[in-house]
């Protein structure tokens, strides 16, 4: 099964960017702007001076990935990190399995990496792009200072 760029990305023009980010401030600071959300739930950002990010919301990291977005898009044709960033064999099953996504939605983690959970297919499920953004934020946010290996029985959120 051929996988498309289409399959790689979800479509956010719907969404107000600032809502897609609030629940990120703590890691990301201010006056970064979301330019492509994966469709594992993943989001690339850049700066005022033109820096990438890569923002894994299921880890809670955010990386510098490019200087500009010139070099951005040089390295989004590079199979290297387009399988890094955007888990093309993992897609490919979802696909296979007929896990198709509808607009405003994408692959979201049942249990966040960060929490143990796995990068496996019985641990995704078809997510609305807010509330994915909105919970992972949260759920990182309230667990980002607590020693590794703490046992959490539960987390509220907003």
């Amino acid at each position: 099964m051929k996988i498309s760029w289409n399959d790689l990305t979800v479509d956010f023009s719907h969404i107000n960017p600032d809502k897609l980010l609030q629940d990120w401030v703590w890691l990301i600071g201010e006056g970064k702007k979301p330019i492509l959300v994966s469709s594992i739930g993943d989001l690339f950002l850049t700066d005022k001076s033109g820096k990438c990010f890569w923002l894994n919301a299921g880890e809670g990291i955010l990386e510098e990935v490019a200087e500009s977005l010139e070099e951005f898009e040089i390295k989004l044709k590079d199979n290297k990190y387009v399988n890094e960033w955007f888990l093309i064999a993992l897609v490919k099953i979802f696909k296979e399995k007929g896990f198709e996504l509808t607009d405003r939605c994408l692959y979201s983690f049942k249990k966040l990496p960060v929490l143990g959970g796995e990068y496996e297919p019985e641990n995704f499920e078809i997510t609305d792009i807010e509330v994915h953004f909105s919970l992972s934020g949260q759920i990182n946010q309230k667990i980002k200072d607590l020693p590794e290996g703490t046992n959490i029985n539960s987390i509220t959120i907003k």
